[in-house]
């Protein structure tokens, strides 16, 4: 697992306002081994709650959301000689999600003294179509509801929204979905079999602690010792350990992709090694941060801003059915 943490509130805040539930929250399993959900889910009891039991309800629950995302942008003034890549990194940020939030600066140009928006996490700024749902957000740009309604600070109906963890492109506000010719580049599986994904891409709870974290790939499940393959031919750029990757593979593909094998128990290529489709790589364990032995693997696409992790569902075929 290789995350980006922060804390929120109870999901089921989202039930309780009668607002649709995805995946996990709906699915009221806490099981680290296969299905699992977040740690509070919809009871029968709050399902059944009379109207005035709901509306004391609906303002406990407004008493317990966090602070919406949107209200803690702060702004930042430029000095002489920042550049946008150094004010994205001294926030823990992209560069691109500065830009997303800051179209004067999409000319290119940084005078000192520009004031520029920060938003607290990764992510773009959207205003919702007109009678658009929490769950119709969350379908357009593929994240949970529960997440989407939490970040934003548990409002009745979606407005202007921050929705996490997408990348603002100039196309249209998020990153474009993966190219025909980049589908056909990575038409292996990483396992001998097709496995179950014990832990999703993108904004999840966390089974062990509760809390909502970017998830920069997908959990197969797999026994210690799995051979791991390679899902494209490509060069491999790293070889070793890697802080919570624990024993990291990664390897550069044609059309700008690379895909990532973490969590190890071995590694059996090396750098500047040319690998196929299939060739093995190494074999799953649970070395880095990791609760049990698994295959984490992420897609990346390179761009000006470097290597942005992907969903790798749109590149990777058996990894739509998530087992949730």
């Amino acid at each position: 697992m290789n995350r980006i943490r922060f804390v929120f509130a109870t999901a089921s805040c989202l039930g309780l306002l009668g607002l649709p539930l995805s995946g996990n929250a709906a699915a009221g399993s806490t099981d680290w081994s296969g299905d699992w959900a977040s740690s509070t889910s919809l009871s029968s009891a709050a399902i059944l709650l009379a109207p005035a039991a709901q509306v004391a309800q609906t303002k406990q629950t407004a008493a317990i959301c966090p602070e919406p995302a949107l209200s803690q942008v702060i702004r930042h003034r430029v000095a002489a000689g920042e550049t946008l890549e150094a004010i994205a990194t001294r926030y823990d940020l992209l560069p691109t999600t500065l830009l997303g939030f800051n179209p004067a600066l999409r000319s290119g140009s940084l005078s000192p003294g520009t004031e520029v928006q920060i938003p607290p996490y990764n992510g773009i700024r959207v205003n919702a179509p007109a009678g658009a749902t929490w769950q119709d957000l969350a379908d357009t740009y593929n994240v949970r509801a529960d997440v989407l309604f939490e970040i934003n600070g548990c409002p009745d109906a979606p407005s202007v929204v921050f929705v996490p963890g997408v990348n603002w492109s100039p196309a249209g506000g998020a990153a474009p979905s993966a190219s025909t010719a980049q589908r056909t580049v990575l038409q292996g599986y990483p396992l001998p079999s097709v496995a179950s994904v014990t832990l999703g891409y993108g904004w999840q709870v966390d089974p062990v602690e509760g809390d909502v974290e970017f998830h920069s790939g997908i959990d197969l499940e797999a026994v210690q010792g799995t051979p791991i393959s390679a899902v494209g031919s490509g060069v491999v750029a790293f070889a070793g350990e890697q802080g919570s990757y624990g024993n990291l593979v990664v390897i550069n593909h044609p059309q700008g992709l690379q895909t990532r094998y973490a969590q190890l128990a071995d590694i059996a290529v090396q750098v500047g090694q040319s690998v196929n489709m299939g060739d093995v790589i190494g074999t799953a364990g649970t070395t880095g941060l990791s609760y049990a032995p698994h295959l984490h693997f992420e897609v990346r696409s390179n761009s000006e801003m470097g290597w942005v992790a992907q969903d790798p569902a749109m590149y990777v075929e058996n990894l739509r059915e998530y087992n949730w």
